[in-house]
């Protein structure tokens, strides 16, 4: 199973932290062992996530992540929609200062997008149960308030345009995840942080910072 991510995917976004329109798709991958699922589905699952020591600014970042269902190569947005059959809402958790430092040496992003927990899942929600994808809407709350709201129509890459770029690269296989981009309101966590994400008005995810 593959973790993929698109940066930089919502225009307020990159007002917040300053950086231009892409002409294409920012592609970044997570390892496996980033990932961390944070569902009240699955108590099992539903492990707090420990604020690393390496880094002083972890940031959240609210976002839907598509699960892909069936293997997959050098596929057309027009039938990429074949290729993933669940949503949900999930946190690509991030390093800033560390990626700060990062992208002025000029550096990849992997110590800052890729460390332990930093891919936060929720439960996934079927597809067919859900009006069209790209009209979706998402929400994160922190500590009781609202501070992230998504509308998948403001993308600038849609999904089926985003598996149509990273098909040319990457084979999808089933499991894979894509994290689509994250809309503006980001900010740093804080020990004691609640976290609740919402797909529509389905609260899919829950996460405590310690």
């Amino acid at each position: 199973m593959k973790i993929l991510a698109v940066g930089m995917n919502y225009r307020e976004h990159l007002k917040e932290l300053g950086n231009p329109i892409p002409q294409e798709p920012v592609i970044f991958s997570k390892p496996d062992s980033s990932l961390l699922e944070a569902t009240e589905k699955r108590p099992s699952a539903n492990m707090p996530f420990f604020l690393p020591d390496f880094n002083s600014a972890i940031h959240y970042e609210t976002e839907l992540v598509i699960r892909i269902n069936r293997l997959g190569k050098s596929i057309t947005a027009k039938y990429a929609s074949r290729y993933y059959d669940a949503v949900t809402v999930g946190l690509d958790l991030t390093a800033r200062d560390l990626q700060q430092r990062l992208r002025s040496e000029g550096k990849p992003w992997d110590l800052c997008k890729g460390f332990d927990q930093s891919a936060v899942v929720g439960s996934f929600e079927p597809v067919e149960t859900l009006g069209p994808i790209q009209q979706l809407h998402f929400s994160l709350l922190r500590n009781g308030n609202t501070v992230q709201q998504g509308h998948a129509a403001d993308m600038i890459f849609t999904i089926d345009t985003i598996i149509e770029y990273v098909s040319r690269f990457f084979t999808l296989k089933t499991g894979d995840l894509i994290y689509t981009g994250t809309p503006s309101g980001i900010g740093a966590l804080a020990v004691g942080d609640h976290l609740e994400g919402f797909l529509e008005d389905r609260k899919c995810l829950d996460l405590r910072v310690k």
